[in-house]
């Protein structure tokens, strides 16, 4: 999930479709903008791993937001992690990094763009879940991706 721009209600319903496919954390590329954005996240209790984006602009706000929830992390962009033995690199903007750091990992997700795209880059899956408020394209979108067989799925409310 990218660019929630606030949408509460966009976000709740993407929860929602989430939980219902059983998935138990959600990776967002930043642009939640207020902290008020992570209440669905809250409420659901879902897990949620991401990073700041560029429309982030009170961060100490955000991050303590985010702490009031259980498994609810923050990180500046980029942000590398595991997940099951594959290696993630989390990043809002894609130009943010080098091609040299997004071939060492198995999975890129990106947000910024507000296009949801999905393409390789040498043996790493590069993934823009598009924009999850939906104000710019008149679609709310995220994806679902299974990083144990890279099977990606595209969802649109």
């Amino acid at each position: 999930m990218a660019d929630t721009h606030d949408r509460v209600p966009a976000i709740a319903d993407l929860l929602e479709r989430f939980a219902s496919k059983g998935i138990a954390m959600v990776m967002h590329a930043g642009d939640y903008c207020s902290p008020f954005s992570l209440a669905p996240f809250h409420q659901r209790g879902m897990a949620l791993l991401g990073v700041f984006g560029r429309n982030d602009g009170d961060r100490e706000t955000l991050s303590a937001y985010a702490a009031r929830g259980m498994g609810t992390e923050i990180y500046e962009s980029p942000h590398s992690f595991d997940v099951g033995g594959k290696r993630v690199l989390l990043v809002h903007e894609i130009g943010e990094v080098s091609g040299r750091s997004i071939e060492s990992h198995d999975f890129v997700i990106h947000g910024s763009s507000h296009l949801q795209s999905s393409k390789k880059v040498g043996t790493t899956l590069v993934i823009n879940p598009g924009e999850a408020c939906g104000w710019v394209h008149g679609k709310c979108t995220a994806v679902i991706l299974d990083t144990e067989t890279g099977e990606v799925e595209n969802i649109t409310l």
